[in-house]
């Protein structure tokens, strides 16, 4: 558990004796003056990317995360990625974290000056298809391309329609050696003949998007589940009698 605060360590620390599992508190030792609480929250290292970096490092510890996905968060943080229009291609199962961690980078990429769009892809998706129906596609397009980082969140969650494949198609199109896109999804390569349901589409699709980008494969269990059978055995040990 990762607790932080905009006080001092002190305070959550309080705690601690009644926390039945690791815990770990961000914060400072003493007080700190900024022109802003987020300027604060980043020179503490408490704000939400040091948070997902601080639990990363604790499941790294516990041997559930690879300690080289932890470094890529570092060095991603460091937006070097986005000045030269590399991609960001997080794949996983569902409830491993792609989402928290993609939200994480986007902040910490904020905090640095860029633009970042952080969206569901289908709700893009729609949005786009929209424009399309109305004759707007160009001109929605152009008004993307003013951020520097778009974060296509769950890409291939529902599947998508033809028109839907295409806007999506031509959104990646656009953007390529251009813009970043970071892009999180449960399917693998082998598995994106259902989101745009052409072959072509889909080799076209896969190879503007690989062709300058860092893969980040989450290859652990999902804590959701892991959660819920934890849940499932507590229930199982302490079972409840029924009462008349």
């Amino acid at each position: 558990m990762i607790a932080a605060t905009d006080w001092v360590r002190a305070v959550p620390e309080q705690i601690r004796p009644f926390v039945p599992a690791r815990y770990r508190t961000l914060g400072t030792d003493g007080f700190g003056r900024s022109d802003g609480r987020e300027r604060l929250r980043h020179f503490f290292e408490v704000n939400r990317f040091f948070i997902t970096i601080a639990a990363l490092k604790a499941l790294s510890d516990d041997g559930r995360v690879p300690p080289a996905l932890v470094r890529r968060f570092h060095e991603l943080a460091e937006g070097d990625f986005v000045d030269e229009a590399i991609n960001v291609l997080a794949f996983g199962l569902p409830g491993v974290g792609k989402s928290h961690a993609m939200c994480a980078v986007a902040h910490a990429l904020v905090n640095r000056g860029y633009s970042v769009l952080f969206v569901p892809t289908y709700s893009l998706v729609q949005d786009l298809l929209v424009a399309k129906r109305n004759l707007q596609l160009p001109r929605a397009l152009r008004k993307l391309d003013n951020f520097a980082v778009i974060v296509l969140d769950d890409l291939g969650y529902i599947q998508q329609s033809p028109d839907e494949a295409e806007v999506l198609f031509t959104l990646l199109a656009e953007r390529y050696e251009r813009r970043s896109v970071i892009l999180t999804s449960n399917l693998m390569f082998s598995e994106w003949h259902r989101i745009f349901r052409d072959q072509m589409a889909t080799a076209a699709a896969i190879d503007r998007l690989i062709h300058h980008a860092a893969m980040l494969e989450f290859d652990v269990l999902s804590f959701r589940a892991e959660e819920a059978a934890s849940r499932g055995k507590k229930k199982a040990a302490h079972p409840v009698e029924a009462t008349t």
